[in-house]
């Protein structure tokens, strides 16, 4: 099968997106992937993300192609929470590839073919776009508390799990199919951003392979951020407790 005819799903949670969405999705399914499709992830928006999500899919979906999907979820009980349903959902459905990709315009929809072609040429069960590697890049409009935070996180995350990913925060990733069965999305303990760190350590601790490539990551276009005190918390302690099952 050639590459642009394999089915990649994007998974793409939504919470108050509304303003954002319309964009996302035209971008994502203009990219010159055949076998693409994208799947939104709501967690009933009060702002009504979900009703524009289903009309977006009615649209795309009239050539008679399911090239968009929404899956609905009743509570916003955390990103990562959202991640495994969707992806779970990406696996049911025959995906052979499973992209991460924020609502907010953050991640370059354009990386994804050179993402997908990144994991056939090398065999890699995860590819990241990253911040950290060399050419990768924040937007010059985030101030420098973020940018240290940022750092720090990501920094702190590496140093207690030993990894050699760069950026093992990142939340802009192509997944295999095997590799995300192999992990099994259901013994994920995190809810919030932390599931990040969490599904790239226990790929890495399984025996799968991660490459990163540079990506620019850019100022979110419209909303605000869905970052809490909580999520931060959950973020420090996380790969604590990781390191310690290990032990």
């Amino acid at each position: 099968m050639a590459q642009d005819e394999l089915p990649v799903t994007v998974v793409m949670p939504t919470y108050n997106e509304a303003a954002n969405l319309p964009g996302m999705a035209e971008a994502v399914l203009g990219l010159p992937l055949d076998g693409l499709h994208l799947k939104v992830v709501d967690d009933s928006s009060p702002d009504g993300t979900g009703r524009i999500a289903e009309e977006l899919a009615a649209e795309y979906n009239s050539g008679g192609r399911r090239r968009m999907s929404v899956l609905h979820r009743t509570e916003k009980d955390g990103l990562g929470r959202a991640y495994t349903a969707g992806m779970s959902a990406a696996l049911a459905e025959g995906a052979a590839y499973v992209v991460q990709m924020d609502a907010d315009g953050s991640h370059p929809v354009e990386a994804v073919p050179r993402m997908l072609e990144a994991a056939l040429a090398s065999g890699a069960g995860l590819v990241v776009g990253s911040r950290y590697v060399e050419g990768g890049s924040l937007d010059e409009r985030w101030g420098a508390h973020r940018v240290l935070l940022s750092r720090f996180a990501n920094r702190y995350a590496r140093a207690v799990l030993g990894t050699e990913i760069q950026d093992i925060t990142a939340g802009f990733n192509l997944w295999s199919a095997a590799t995300l069965r192999d992990v099994d999305l259901s013994s994920l303990d995190s809810a919030g951003y932390s599931f990040q760190v969490e599904l790239k350590y226990k790929a890495v601790r399984a025996g799968h392979t991660a490459v990163e490539i540079p990506i620019r990551f850019a100022e979110r276009t419209e909303g605000a951020s869905k970052m809490t005190l909580r999520t931060q918390l959950e973020s420090a302690v996380v790969p604590l407790r990781l390191r310690l099952k290990r032990q």
